[in-house]
């Protein structure tokens, strides 16, 4: 569990005399070594990205794994993949490097998977000088590729040996398979086991400054189901009739508008149909039907709402019961939630987390990264650790246009974020502060 003297220590991590500041010998290596295998890294990126890996493409997401197998084990990493045939996904990648005993155990979390299935029509990588558009080129191909430039970094300088890492890279980070205590179970025992957690999805550019990510907030599907009497539409609103199933849904969603919104909240009404009947598969797809002159007997909407901490989403949770509960005449109505991706809040230790970074920075010359505003990002993996483990977020490459064709990763970006986790997890795993 977090506490207070992990804080501490990652807080003294950078607080070293000036005379102590600036980059060791080992990780002028580093930094050099980045560098030097910088189009190694973009043709890494290339072979991965020309793989399609859809979370429903599971020889395909396969595939990957055994690609990032055959990266990782020649560093001295014990591979071994979770099957997910339970839960219809592909599987897991599990990597270990055994370092010194007693060393702060370090957890990097990246996924194998992208939204882009075998049907979609955006599938190749293409360069383009320092940019590169592609499939997954960003979202999380790219922040595999920082992982292993940072591991080979570490493996020039010397400094990969003493270091504990595992690496848990899933197969569907984009499409979760249900339940998630099956799904999620093997990360969330590695968050158990870590120290800290860092995670390798894109790195946020804000104002045109990278920013750390302290935070992340969750996200709960939920679905109203709302019923009414139906007859004749001259009789609506009558005792013997009610509002019915439409008016009934639309009170309701007036009323989350209204009564929900608090900082750091965001709730959505994604899909909606009613009629005289209506329904929304587990894909978003609406069926309705009906006529003007009957009044509707169902009524559906499908939507999501996301916090920044679980007494939030309990919070709220219990306030969207207690407005679909406060039926209108003649009607009824009933909510459910998904199972949903917790909140990573932005604690003590995350924040001396980025505190280390962010001396990282200073010895790399780059400039200081200011804490993201939660809500500029969704939800990751990396939250079903955050609750047992000090985190950070977005440490992967720097990207635009994600889940969507023309998706361009910036290659630079490689460069800089694997000398930062290079360094950082230099400096973690031995608990040494920087040493000119």
């Amino acid at each position: 569990m977090r506490t207070l003297a992990t804080a501490l220590a990652l807080l003294a991590l950078t607080a070293a005399p000036a005379a102590a500041q600036g980059l060791s010998k080992a990780e002028k290596v580093i930094d050099r070594t980045v560098d030097a295998e910088f189009e190694r890294s973009v043709a890494l990126l290339a072979r991965l990205v020309d793989q399609n890996s859809g979370t429903l493409n599971l020889d395909g997401v396969t595939r990957v794994g055994e690609m990032m197998r055959a990266e990782l084990e020649p560093l001295g990493f014990a591979i071994s993949w979770k099957p997910m045939g339970e839960v219809q996904r592909a599987g897991h990648l599990i990597a270990v490097h055994k370092g010194k005993p007693g060393g702060k155990r370090i957890l990097l979390i990246g996924h194998l998977d992208t939204v882009f299935e075998l049907s979609s029509p955006f599938q190749k990588f293409v360069r383009t000088g320092d940019k590169a558009e592609g499939p997954g080129a960003g979202d999380d191909k790219g922040g595999m590729v920082v992982i292993v430039s940072a591991l080979r970094a570490m493996q020039a300088a010397g400094t990969l040996k003493d270091v504990n890492i595992e690496i848990v890279l899933t197969g569907d980070e984009e499409d979760a398979g249900s339940p998630l205590s099956i799904s999620r179970a093997d990360l969330i025992a590695a968050g158990k086991r870590a120290d800290v957690a860092l995670d390798f999805e894109g790195l946020v550019i804000d104002g045109g400054k990278d920013m750390g990510s302290i935070a992340r907030r969750s996200v709960t599907d939920w679905r109203i189901t709302a019923s009414g009497k139906t007859g004749h539409s001259s009789l609506i609103f009558t005792s013997q009739f009610g509002d019915g199933a439409i008016n009934e849904l639309a009170r309701i969603l007036a009323t989350f508008r209204k009564e929900l919104p608090e900082p750091n909240l965001t709730f959505n009404a994604g899909v909606i149909a009613g009629g005289a009947r209506a329904e929304i598969d587990e894909s978003g797809n609406a069926k309705a039907g009906g006529k003007t002159n009957i009044i509707a007997a169902t009524a559906v909407a499908t939507g999501d709402f996301r916090t920044l901490s679980v007494e939030q989403t309990e919070r709220v949770r219990a306030k969207m019961e207690a407005i679909v509960a406060a039926h209108a005449p003649g009607t009824d109505a009933k909510i459910e939630f998904g199972e949903g991706y917790p909140a990573m809040a932005p604690t003590e230790g995350n924040k001396a987390l980025l505190a280390a970074l962010n001396g990282v920075n200073r010895d790399l010359g780059l400039q200081k990264m200011a804490p993201l505003d939660p809500l500029k990002r969704g939800a990751g993996d990396v939250s079903f650790v955050a609750h047992d483990v000090d985190s950070l977020a977005g440490l992967g490459t720097y990207s635009t246009g994600d889940h969507a064709p023309g998706e361009t990763v910036d290659l630079a970006s490689i460069r800089r974020q694997a000398k930062r986790a290079a360094i950082l997890i230099s400096r973690l795993g031995t608990g040494r502060t920087a040493r000119r």
